[in-house]
């Protein structure tokens, strides 16, 4: 039941990131052995992530500019190449937007057509960072683990909750709104395949 709610959590009409988006990804469970480099996910209990996020800019009390995360989109992957990246990118960000990437060759040319790409040293893009590092808090404190055949809809409601966490009582009424206008699902279907 948790799992159809989980599901639920995604509507279908939400619209794509827009403005300046920090974009990366991440390894969700433990290391490879004896495997180097970025996208290496061959052990069964290691899932790739990709993960978008907006960047609000505001002003603080004292009228000072500051930045925070706005909404959130994360999606599993096969791997880290071009392809898989533009098609993440196309499917959660707005043509024209600004993306800042921590600039590794997989965010080439081809995967950012449409979009105006700024490579960054990996320390500034760390409104994604911190949006994967509070994932893998609540995945490992929250739940301890979660089996990889349905990381996509922890997924789903982890995106629910932090696009939302200005409002937590609104959530509600949103899932309910939302849950209301879906159709049912099979178990088999809230598994990846």
């Amino acid at each position: 039941m948790l799992h159809r709610l989980r599901r639920a959590m995604v509507n279908d009409s939400r619209t794509l990131l827009r403005g300046r988006v920090e974009a990366d990804e991440t390894i969700i469970g433990g290391p490879v052995k004896g495997k180097r480099g970025r996208g290496i996910s061959k052990e069964e209990a290691n899932t790739l992530v990709f993960g978008a996020v907006e960047v609000e800019v505001y002003q603080d009390r004292q009228r000072r500019t500051k930045e925070k995360a706005g909404r959130l989109r994360l999606s599993t992957s096969e791997r880290a190449d071009e392809i898989s990246i533009g098609q993440f990118m196309q499917s959660n960000v707005h043509e024209g937007t600004i993306v800042a990437t921590d600039g590794w060759r997989g965010y080439s040319e081809a995967a950012m057509q449409g979009y105006f790409h700024e490579p960054q040293k990996k320390a500034a893009v760390l409104h994604i960072h911190r949006a994967f590092g509070n994932l893998k808090t609540w995945l490992n404190g929250t739940h301890h683990g979660v089996d990889p055949k349905y990381l996509p809809r922890y997924l789903d409601e982890y995106v629910f909750r932090f696009n939302r966490r200005d409002s937590p009582m609104a959530a509600f009424q949103t899932l309910l709104g939302i849950v209301s206008v879906k159709r049912p699902l099979p178990l088999r279907a809230l598994k990846q395949p």
